[in-house]
């Protein structure tokens, strides 16, 4: 598989993410211990997509005998020698997408999506942020086109043919439109050379899938051989997509994408190709964050190879399929569609009831798997879980801000029994201090002897020197996980919290006024934590700490900051329940540490 720096298996915002994460804890856990110690996608058989054909010669198709298609009575395409029918556009408007078709190449020149969700990512500068936080509307960005053509490429869902009797990819088509009470169908008829191309372009009545079916009928007198070539592309415009940095932002980069046998192959700019894209091909497209155009062959994956290109300013992707036609016969192949959200609800059931309907397909259609394209990789199992809660909380809120807030409590009530004890495991470590200043004096020149009499001292008072750090660790994964489930999240995408400010929890705070927030919580919570090193140590793990982190989080998503934000300012004040509870019972028991239980269920002073 690619590098792709989106994919959660090696996304490289997410390894940021975990750097600076693992970064503080590691210096936490340094200056602590050593210095002043604290506690498949299922494949089918093989050319399923090619109707009546067997398999010869290592999966290339020999077509039997099919009907040659009827030639639509519109704009009907001329025999062999007359002139090319003239260039159309034409324009189905469906309740979820506009479509846009031109004759010359029978492929799209646009496909918008419909809804206030369905935009591109919007990006705000500071002092657009600060204009709209004041009350003044910022424009909204584009509406989503999936389809939209690259300069000088063949359209998305144009075909070619390669081999011995060529077929371009903008070969001019007739074009027949055919609204039915159920959805609607449209019709291209094209010729050149030896073949006479008819596509299908049929719609439910609702939903953003579809189906095409091509037929490819050989009018020559000889046997025909060449390869089919279904493209697919997207032109880039680079002020709505960005590629990741470490201070720069966590990108969304859309990819080049290929499901090859049991490996699916992406391509952003930068990457390398993959080796080998030949297989059998479950589906094929155009991967965004949020956004999905794929085609898959509805009768199974298909034997082919795939070709990926990924430029700054386009991403492109075809899908060649091996084409062998005798005299007068047809081939035919069948696709389905769909381009619209990454939503696995509207993705799990591809192809959907709606579209089996119209095009007539049984319930046991082959399942593309498109769902596996909202990807959390390792985090799968708690990224679900925190969309399930978060879910819940939704349901009850009806904002997915305060659904995330709700989340941070009740991950902090989880956490609350490790809390104490951390808090108790710091107090037995602080009352040690005067010791471990005695040894560090004592073995001034000798470090190695210092930290064995410091982890001497710490077994015979039986003290975790790290138990203060396990919250921290358990929070840790979370804080990724809930990272990657805002950048795979639709249900979240483009969603505020309050009014002005944030509009995009999925998105970095434009003022950054969160993130500082959180920096400024950090701060308070690292000075309410006991003082367990030097004075230099401590200034370091307050204030240089917390700025770092800071930084690192000012271009992450606002509803990952949220997150962290409100579990800082509940730790203040359960730090400071926390206290009053510690010393009342220190007082009790005369001055000695609380009772902490061990792992093994007993007790220790």
């Amino acid at each position: 598989m690619t590098n792709d720096p989106l994919s959660p298996q090696s996304n490289d915002s997410q390894k940021r993410l975990l750097l600076a994460l693992a970064l503080s804890f590691a210096a936490t856990a340094a200056y602590t211990f050593f210095f002043a110690p604290t506690p498949s996608t299922d494949v089918a058989g093989a050319d399923a997509g090619v109707e009546l054909a067997a398999t010869q010669d290592a999966g290339t198709p020999t077509v039997a005998a099919v009907p040659p298609p009827g030639t639509p009575t519109g704009d009907a395409a001329g025999a062999p020698g007359e002139p090319p029918p003239p260039v159309r556009t034409v324009d189905i408007a469906r309740p979820e997408v506009k479509y846009a078709f031109s004759s010359e190449g029978a492929g799209l020149t646009s496909a918008v999506l419909q809804g206030v969700k369905m935009r591109e990512q919007q990006s705000l500068s500071v002092k657009e942020g600060f204009a709209q936080l004041f009350g003044k509307e910022i424009p909204p960005p584009p509406q989503m086109n999936v389809a939209n053509p690259v300069a000088g490429q063949p359209l998305p869902l144009a075909v070619s043919i390669e081999g011995g009797a060529p077929l371009a990819a903008n070969t001019r088509y007739a074009v027949q439109e055919n609204p039915t009470d159920n959805g609607g169908t449209l019709v291209f008829t094209g010729r050149q050379g030896p073949w006479e191309v008819t596509k299908t372009v049929l719609w439910p009545r609702e939903g953003f899938e579809f189906a095409y079916t091509l037929q490819v009928r050989n009018t020559s007198a000889q046997a025909q051989s060449g390869e089919l070539k279904l493209h697919y592309s997207r032109a880039i415009d680079p002020e709505f997509e960005h590629a990741p940095s470490f201070f720069g932002g966590v990108g969304n980069l859309s990819r080049s994408a290929c499901w090859v046998g049991d490996e699916l192959h992406k391509l952003s700019p930068g990457d390398s190709p993959p080796d080998e894209t030949r297989g059998q091909i479950s589906y094929f497209g155009i991967d965004q964050q949020y956004f999905l155009s794929a085609l898959y062959p509805l009768d199974g994956p298909l034997a082919g190879n795939c070709t990926l290109v990924a430029s700054p300013t386009a991403r492109e992707v075809s899908a060649a399929f091996p084409l062998n036609v005798a005299s007068g016969q047809t081939a035919t192949f069948r696709f389905g569609g769909y381009l619209g959200p990454k939503d696995p609800d509207l993705l799990l059931p591809a192809p959907g009831q709606a579209l089996r309907t119209v095009a007539g397909l049984s319930a046991t259609t082959y399942h593309p798997r498109l769902e596996d394209t909202v990807d959390f990789g390792i985090w799968a199992v708690v990224c679900k879980l925190l969309l399930a809660i978060m879910r819940f909380f939704y349901g009850l809120v009806g904002n997915w801000g305060f659904a995330i807030i709700l989340l941070t409590v009740v991950v902090k009530m989880a956490l609350l029994p490790l809390t104490y004890r951390s808090m108790v495991s710091m107090e037995a470590v602080k009352v040690l201090q005067p010791k471990m200043e005695e040894i560090r004096k004592k073995f001034a020149e000798d470090k190695e002897r210092q930290n064995l009499e410091i982890m001497k001292l710490y077994q015979e008072a039986k003290v975790n020197p790290l138990g203060g750090c396990l919250p921290l660790l358990i929070q840790m994964p979370v804080w990724i996980a809930l990272f990657t489930a805002l950048r795979n999240s639709f249900e979240i995408y483009g969603e505020p919290f309050i009014g002005p400010i944030w509009r995009d929890l999925t998105y970095k705070d434009p003022t950054y006024l969160l993130p500082l927030a959180l920096g400024v919580s950090m701060i308070i919570t690292q000075k309410m934590q006991p003082q367990m090193m030097d004075a230099a140590q401590a200034k370091m793990m307050t204030w240089v700490m917390p700025i770092i982190f800071t930084f690192t989080l000012l271009q992450y998503p606002a509803g990952l900051s949220l997150y962290i934000f409100t579990n800082n300012v509940l730790s203040i004040g359960q730090q400071y329940g926390l206290r009053k509870w510690l010393d009342r019972k220190k007082d009790q028991s005369g001055g000695g540490t609380p009772a902490v239980v061990t792992a093994g269920g007993g007790k220790r002073k």
